[in-house]
């Protein structure tokens, strides 16, 4: 390898918190992308839908990229894809599976057609520039999801994204040890791995356990089913499916993204489910409540989801009802626990009786435990170990795992989104740092929100504000008439009552007596006065015009 041309490694999403996955092999002129996953807001990223890792290093530099590999069909890998593929139109390459929920994921974006998709299988090796790409199985909790061994001319890097090492797993189908240990046998310079369970010890239980749990919920419930989840677990799907048969219950899935991804696992044979226990929405509500199985999102208390809005009373084909059994079929994303706890609650005081983690194992990790990731470092043996996928604390813990079975630290790179790292003569540094923040969607706004604007939208929503609206006389520079005062979210009506007329009264003496050399000395002074009167702090706004 010349010096020109170290190999490097460019974390732009998932080191450092759970979710939005993106990681950059760059070799010369030649770029490999892997994931490009999205992130859920956290409760203080008011109004914003999702976020996506910041990807400008790749915009500009769209012409060397050679391929985007996606490792599953989750959102926090796949998210993302229609933003990307707009700026950096590159080759993907991905598991039947995971093609078809990024085909369902395009159309709905208007992107139909427009993307180069190609279909590997787990077991493949696929060549994409110089990287040499093999793709081999391991468990997790969606079909189809695969781990990369990726020979670059730097030495042969594993990259194991989401995985588990589960014995019994719902299809039958376990990770490839034979492989890792292959892998091993070549000599592998660097490992990147999953860190999300790297605080819990012993193994994560297979996915097994769910159906007995299912079977007990199935066997309690005297109404309706409402079973939430991911709508990209198609796994989770063919469990409640199966259970549904066995207690002659019918099965209709609610939501777009939860009918699609169902249409599309069934067209591809990831979902087997008979026709006769499949039936519309419409149809299931006009059933009698014992015979039905609903499955929907909101497993994570999202506001604007089918279960966000039973628990507020605002979802429009149907309500909750008496006797209803809600079923929280997930673990709380690292951020989002406030906000499952909340919608329980609401379920709850609307009369369902709700089935969640923290009572039933009616949900498994899909992420590898302590013991699991032990084993993967002895199994691959690699000379570097990069902690991935999860939060900084998450990826000191895998650390020290790896020191515990023997990768000296000094061999160990904690780093977070930014750090570029580069492989050189069988060494691994530091390089450059290059931006790696949040990119916030809101609507159709993509970055246009930044940490400036939501520092504005807690301001507002934790004080309010007060507007006031002046129109002067351009020549005498006095008020035409008294002042105009809105106020939102700051006090009750009849605070304000109290207070508007006496503030008025500060703003007409201000500008008659020639004190108003701008907005700001009338901002100031209504301030001063307000946090005097309410110890509060609103967001006091003029608007000034001349007539």
């Amino acid at each position: 390898m010349s010096k020109t041309k170290k190999l490097k490694i460019i974390p732009l999403g998932g080191l450092g918190e759970v979710g939005k996955n993106m990681t950059a092999y760059e070799y010369g002129e030649n770029i490999l992308v892997v994931d490009t996953g999205i992130m859920f807001p956290e409760n203080d990223m008011l109004g914003i839908d999702y976020i996506i890792p910041d990807f400008d290093y790749l915009r500009d530099k769209a012409r060397i990229v050679r391929g985007i590999v996606i490792t599953h069909g989750h959102e926090d890998h796949i998210g993302a894809i229609h933003h990307v593929l707009r700026d950096v139109p590159a080759p993907v390459y991905a598991t039947p599976l995971t093609r078809g929920l990024i085909e369902v994921k395009l159309a709905r974006n208007g992107m139909a057609g427009q993307a180069d998709l190609r279909t590997v299988q787990a077991g493949e090796m696929v060549q994409i520039g110089p990287f040499q790409v093999e793709f081999f199985h391991v468990c997790h909790s969606i079909p189809d999801t695969v781990g990369l061994g990726i020979t670059t001319p730097g030495g042969l890097i594993v990259h194991m994204s989401d995985y588990k090492f589960d014995h019994t797993p719902v299809d039958g189908w376990p990770t490839d040890y034979a492989k890792l240990a292959e892998f091993a046998q070549r000599g592998v310079e660097l490992l990147l791995a999953d860190s999300t369970n790297a605080e819990r010890p012993g193994w994560t239980p297979s996915e097994m356990v769910i159906g007995p749990a299912l079977d007990k919920v199935f066997q309690n419930a005297e109404g309706r089913i409402i079973i939430a989840s991911f709508a990209s677990l198609i796994s989770r799907m063919q469990q409640v499916a199966d259970t549904a048969v066995r207690y002659k219950r019918k099965l209709a899935f609610v939501g777009m993204s939860m009918v699609d991804n169902a249409k599309m696992a069934r067209k591809l044979g990831y979902l087997s489910i008979p026709d006769d226990t499949l039936v519309p929405l419409d149809q299931a509500l006009n059933m009698k409540s014992k015979d039905i199985v609903l499955m929907c999102t909101g497993s994570q208390g999202e506001p604007s989801s089918i279960i966000g809005r039973l628990s507020t009373g605002t979802n429009r084909q149907f309500d909750l009802k008496s006797g209803d059994t809600v079923v929280l079929s997930s673990h709380p994303i690292p951020g989002n626990e406030e906000a499952v706890s909340k919608t329980i609650n609401r379920l709850f005081r609307r009369g369902a009786d709700v089935i969640y983690d923290a009572i039933a194992p009616i949900h498994v990790s899909g992420h590898a435990s302590q013991e699991e990731q032990k084993l993967l470092l002895n199994l691959v043996r690699p000379k570097y170990f990069v902690p991935a996928h999860g939060e900084l604390h998450m990826l000191k813990h895998h650390a020290v795992l790896a020191q515990q079975v023997g990768i000296p630290k000094e061999n160990i790179r904690v780093v977070e989104n930014g750090q570029v790292l580069e492989l050189f003569d069988g060494k691994l540094e530091l390089g450059d740092r290059i931006p790696g923040g949040y990119v916030f969607v809101d609507g159709r706004s993509i970055g246009d929100v930044d940490h400036g604007v939501m520092r504005e939208r807690e301001r507002l929503s934790r004080n309010g504000i007060f507007l006031i609206d002046l129109n002067v006389d351009k020549f005498t520079g006095r008020l035409l008439h008294d002042p105009e005062i809105i106020t939102r979210g700051y006090v009750s009506p009849e605070e304000a009552e109290r207070l508007i007329p006496i503030v008025q009264k500060k703003v007409v003496d201000i500008v008659n007596g020639g004190g108003l050399d701008n907005e700001k000395t009338i901002i100031n002074a209504v301030r001063s006065f307000l946090y005097n009167e309410t110890k509060r702090r609103p967001m006091v706004f003029v608007t000034l015009s001349k007539t």
